[in-house]
């Protein structure tokens, strides 16, 4: 077992390592270099009993103003290799840079998951989908460390639990952590039919049409800025975890909201989060005249709720629990939340 002393410690915030940018301070915070000094780290600090949350890039998490009293790892590893087909990265690294490196070697299958935030750890946690595509589509193979037996696993994809909208094994579960990800793309010159009209347009084509890897990498990146999904430091539309809310799956839909828009689902019907948002009134940059004015949904689009500076944890909880009461009061429907929440609840 390696020596987790002559690790990387630093004294920070949430604040500074999450994508909202709220969130109090860390004991104390061990950057993960390479992934066996992850296993490493993990090992010694399950060991020593010490209370232990893993990160990535934090676009998906938030944790409450008090912070976390023990020991945050955070993945950090540059590990990243593609051989032939398979593109093999740690968790630690940036996703939109896994994407970028892999149509840049002319490989297809990634580009209209360009442009989202966080690192390649928290993409199968999340089964990342976007324009189509999901990462369990491309996923070939991950290595993950569990915790309770202490033993480092090669899984293959049928083993995460995939199948209901953004659900997987690893989802809100501290026993596994994942180190890396091998995906398998294809070589070619052609992306898979695009199905979303919004990327179609911007690219000239037909609904259904093809186009290069990278000419849909662009058009993706383009839609998702107009919707200010990139992440901007100047721009506070973009200071949040993304879906806030996650699509509710039902077995049995109310009354009350019968014409909500639905998609089947393994477990029942998923129903449109971003419609019953904006139904009950809370329209895109609802909440700027509300509270205390720190916290409003983005002006583009309903599910995000955005820090607009200065906002805490509390700001955040409190607003978002605003939005579930509103919507819960006229559909019946409860909202969840789509990211990690640690040390807070709304």
């Amino acid at each position: 077992m390696g020596n987790p002393v002559s690790c990387t410690a630093v004294t920070t915030t949430f604040a500074e390592l999450t994508t909202m940018r709220v969130g109090g301070p860390i004991e104390q915070l061990i950057v993960a270099t390479s992934t066996e000094h992850a296993v490493d780290l993990l090992q010694s600090i399950d060991a020593a009993g010490t209370p232990l949350l893993v990160m990535g890039g934090g676009s998906n998490l938030v944790v409450g103003d008090v912070g976390w009293d023990g020991t945050v790892v955070k993945m950090s590893s540059p590990e990243f290799s593609i051989d032939g087909e398979r593109v093999t990265a740690a968790a630690g690294v940036n996703w939109d840079h896994v994407v970028s490196a892999a149509v840049a070697e002319g490989l297809a299958g990634l580009e209209p998951l360009s442009g989202v935030p966080g690192s390649v750890g928290g993409a199968p946690v999340q089964n990342v989908g976007a324009y189509g595509t999901l990462t369990s589509d491309v996923l070939e193979s991950l290595t993950v460390y569990d915790r309770s037996t202490g033993l480092v696993e090669c899984w293959p994809p049928d083993r995460c639990g995939f199948g209901s909208h953004r659900q997987s094994v690893f989802k809100h579960s501290e026993r596994w952590v994942i180190l890396d990800v091998t995906l398998r793309l294809r070589r070619g010159g052609q992306s898979a039919p695009v199905t979303f009209p919004h990327i179609a347009q911007r690219l000239g084509i037909e609904v259904g049409g093809t186009a290069s890897p990278a000419d849909v990498r662009e058009a993706v990146l383009a839609q998702r800025r107009d919707r200010k999904m990139v992440l901007d430091p100047d721009d506070h539309d973009t200071w949040s975890v993304g879906s806030f809310f996650i699509n509710p799956v039902l077995a049995e839909v109310p009354p009350r909201a019968r014409d909500c828009p639905t998609l089947p689902d393994i477990k029942g019907t998923k129903l449109q989060a971003a419609w019953l948002i904006h139904q009950a009134g809370f329209d895109p940059g609802y909440g700027l005249d509300w509270g205390n004015g720190t916290v409003a949904l983005s002006t583009r689009h309903t599910l995000a709720v955005t820090n607009r500076g200065g906002a805490t944890t509390g700001d955040v909880m409190k607003f978002a629990g605003h939005i579930r009461d509103g919507v819960a009061a006229l559909f019946d429907v409860r909202l969840n939340p789509e990211c990690d929440l640690i040390n807070c609840s709304y």
